[in-house]
């Protein structure tokens, strides 16, 4: 096997694989028909990739795609953002080694729940406080193509959250051959992983092809006590209609999480305004190992002394699935048709919720106000006992992505696109017993805090099953697009001018009490007396709160969308984007309600986001050399932030003004002989603060400052060398300072990680495609911050993660 991996761009012949492999990278397959149409036949011959970690792009915007070729040289079960981490313009921070513990992404300084990721054309953000779960992705062997568009958007992005650019990730498609393979991995911190994909090849009278995976990862803690368990089953049937690029496919993906979490570290400020670790924090600090067995006397008021902080009550699970199909129909000549339906399905809790309760809180009394719930048995109700109590959101969510695209001639397209996005939020957060039949290590009944386990679910004195919160939410999406699509001057300027109209809709439903300008419920059965301003006192509470109501808001916008690119060379390119998107207010911050003057309830609702991002960029692709470079800005419109309203009483997130972006993207690519090649990447982002605001009385001083958590600079780089049965390659990431807090008055140095990976050909053996893998994550063992918790300034608690030490994990693969 070598790498130059070249192919003849002229042949027409060649057009269904090139659809196939080239707009692989787009997000819907409506983007990917209209890009297709753009596809321009210059006899050119040369690779489309550097080993994977590059590819040759025709778009008129700044976008970089990696293919499964540079993937599979990656830790085997690691996240996909982590392997994008070498994109230009892209910061990620892992939270382990092996990416079951979730991570944090900086896109030109935008951060997760701002960046719209897709997978199969699908979005993956919530749809409620638009986060992304980097520990839930798809299995890394699995995804043909991964893209990252920086700053803009394709005209049919289906988001609520796309302010900050989109990744899209693109399953790899079944084989026409049977065939398959089955990896077994070891690592460090007794690593283990299964995975096994078979391929059916070409079956029934209409060439029907399909595939389908397993895998199974489960590893311990790199410190502390703990462990972490993924389980995945994946699918995907592909049935080509005709020898035109139609089709129909149907894929499955089911993904079950549990995890034990690490403890952040505790940071202070140096005199330099750098951060290390707080006094009596080590590398090494992680939740407490002992606990101490509470003891429990009848008559006697005993108390739970334990922190929070177990390590075995320490939980983040999660059971994510999606159905989701693509489709491509030609009505008629010139005339084509896409669809793409999807359904998700998410259970997951908001963390590890235990608290020690008091067997006469008023929560137990209900409306006697008087007597107590035994909690532990002991006969009285004297105690206070330790409870499992977490927030649980059960989505269940319907998407469909759809285009009518009209060839006018052979350099003009038309299309029309139509979005739908609607999930409806179940968020729940019932009171669960724990487990104490090893009084010094104790564990949760049910990880889900009693939502499978009624047994152990806390009931008050009046039969309730007591909860944190209880509502139902619904987010839907309906947006409509055109766009349209021309080359001309012989084929070498290409144009594409879009539009997109999202109509966006939040309907709350909240059945407990709300605190009258707090996010603060009270879900029990407290008797309610209503006051003269509408409000209600329950029970014993000083506070005033508001019943339980139903409400909803709207947004909707009008977002251009352009680009343009010239090859004025046979192998070079410049090209140049405008683009709006915006990002709405999440949905648990329009629960922060109360009365307004005329006696309705409102929350202190906040315009969306939006920005306007300019970009402009040459590239220069032959057969041995690929290089690209961009400017860009992005004006950063209705910044929100939580803040403190002293008029009115009320925390809540508002608009607190603008931000500046801007910076460059550069990357190159390079096989100068025949089994070497080099790849390196260089970014840098600055940022500025418009505004000061107020948080109640006080002053956060952030005018004229830099957003937070973002690099200015980062560097990647890598070299891989190949000769007979063996491969070789050396990887490297350095990331700048980063600001900790909104004030910038605290920093985290600047740190390089390089890994280092190793394959042998078993094929030498007569195992044709099989290989034995060698890889290694931080192989000098640097200690470094990885994700941040920051704080206004550096007087506050401030927080990081640390990053993962040298681990070493080998891989062996067999395939038939």
């Amino acid at each position: 096997m070598t790498i130059r991996k070249q192919l003849f761009w002229a042949s027409t012949a060649l057009m269904s694989s090139f659809f196939m492999a080239e707009t692989a990278a787009a997000q819907s397959t409506g983007t990917a028909a209209v890009e297709v149409e753009q596809v321009v036949v210059t006899g050119r011959r040369g690779p489309r990739t550097i080993d994977g970690a590059m590819v040759a792009e025709t778009v008129g915007k700044s976008r970089s795609s990696i293919t499964q070729e540079f993937i599979e040289t990656q830790a085997a079960g690691q996240t996909i953002n982590e392997v994008l981490n070498l994109v230009p313009g892209m910061s990620f921070t892992n939270n382990d080694a092996y990416g079951s513990s979730g991570g944090n992404i900086r896109l030109h300084g935008f951060d997760g729940p701002r960046i719209s990721q897709t997978f199969d054309g699908m979005p993956m953000n919530d749809s409620g406080n638009y986060s992304l779960y980097t520990n839930q992705q798809l299995d890394s062997e699995l995804i043909g193509t991964a893209s990252v568009n920086t700053g803009t958007t394709d005209v049919d992005s289906p988001t609520a959250s796309a302010s900050g650019g989109t990744i899209n990730l693109s399953s790899i498609a079944p084989t026409t051959e049977f065939g398959g393979q089955i990896k077994g991995s070891l690592g460090d911190d007794d690593f283990r992983r299964v995975f096994a994909l078979v391929n059916t090849g070409e079956i029934g009278p209409w060439g029907t092809r399909a595939w389908l995976a397993y895998s199974d990862q489960s590893y311990d803690k790199f410190k502390g006590l703990g462990d972490l368990n993924k389980t995945q089953y994946n699918f995907k049937v592909y049935q080509p209609i005709r020898d035109n690029g139609d089709f129909v496919s149907l894929a499955g993906h089911w993904n079950r999480n549990r995890n034990n979490n690490y403890a952040d570290l505790q940071l202070k400020r140096n005199a330099d305004g750098s951060a290390s670790l707080a006094d009596g924090v080590t590398w090494d600090s992680d939740f407490d190992t002992d606990y101490t067995a509470p003891t429990y006397r009848n008559g006697e008021a005993d108390i739970d002394g334990n922190s929070n902080r177990y390590w075995a009550l320490r939980q983040n699970p999660s059971d994510t699935g999606n159905i989701r199909a693509q489709s491509r129909f030609t009505l008629r000549e010139g005339l084509i048709f896409t669809f793409d339906p999807s359904f998700q399905y998410t259970l997951a809790t908001g963390g590890s919720g235990q608290f020690v309760l008091s067997e006469t809180d008023r929560a137990l009394l209900g409306s006697s106000g008087t007597g107590g719930v035994d909690l532990n048995g002991d006969g009285d109700t004297l105690d206070s006992v330790r409870v499992h109590a977490t927030n649980n959101t059960h989505t269940q969510r319907y998407g469909i992505s759809s285009s009518l695209i009209w060839r006018m001639s052979d350099t003009q397209t038309l299309r029309a696109a139509y979005t739908l996005d609607d999930a409806r939020h179940r968020q729940t957060g019932l009171y669960g017993r724990v487990d104490f039949s090893d009084p010094t290590n104790p564990h949760f009944f049910d990880p889900f805090a009693g939502l499978h386990d009624k047994d152990h679910r806390i009931v008050n004195q009046d039969g309730y099953e007591l909860r944190t919160r209880d509502r139902l939410s619904y987010a839907i999406l309906n947006q409509f697009a055109v766009e349209y699509a021309g080359r001309f001057l012989d084929d070498t300027l290409r144009v594409n001018v879009g539009v997109r109209a999202p109509f966006f809709k939040r309907e709350m439903n909240q059945n407990c009490y709300s605190q009258s300008k707090s996010s603060s419920v009270v879900c029990s059965t407290e008797n309610a007396v209503k006051q003269a301003d509408g409000t209600y006192k329950l029970g014993t509470r000083t506070q005033s709160y508001i019943a339980p109501y139903s409400r909803e808001v709207k947004f909707d916008d009008i977002l251009p969308n352009i680009n343009v690119s010239w090859n004025f060379s046979g192998n070079q390119w410049v090209y140049g984007s405008f683009a709006q998107s915006l990002t709405l207010p999440r949905t648990d911050n329009l629960y922060t309600v109360f009365f307004d003057a005329n006696g309705d309830i409102t929350s202190p609702i906040t315009e969306p986001e939006k920005t306007t991002t300019y970009d402009f960029g040459y590239r220069y692709q032959t057969g041995v050399l690929m290089a690209s470079a961009n400017v860009w800005y992005t004006k950063f419109d209705n910044r929100i932030v939580s803040r403190y309203d002293q008029d009115l009483g009320v925390s809540f997130d508002s608009n607190v003004g603008d931000v500046d972006l801007y910076g460059f993207d550069s990357q190159i690519g390079w096989s100068p002989i025949e089994g070497l090649s080099l790849y390196a990447t260089a970014s840098y982002t600055d940022s500025e603060i418009a505004n000061d605001y107020l948080d109640g009385t006080t002053v956060i001083k952030t005018g004229g400052k830099s957003l937070t958590e973002t690099p200015d600079w980062t560097f990647g780089g890598r070299i891989q060398y190949e000769t007979g049965p063996l491969q070789v390659g050396a990887q490297v990431k350095y990331t700048g300072e980063r600001w900790v807090t909104d004030e910038n008055d605290l920093y985290t140095e600047a740190y390089t990680v390089v890994n280092a990976d190793a394959k042998f050909d078993l094929g030498y053996f007569g195992y044709k495609n099989s290989s034995l893998a060698l890889r290694i994550v931080n192989l000098f063992d640097e200690n470094y911050f990885g994700s941040i918790s920051g704080a206004y300034n550096a007087s506050r608690n401030t927080y990081a993660y640390r990053g993962a030490p040298r681990t070493m994990q080998a891989t062996l693969t067999y395939a038939f």
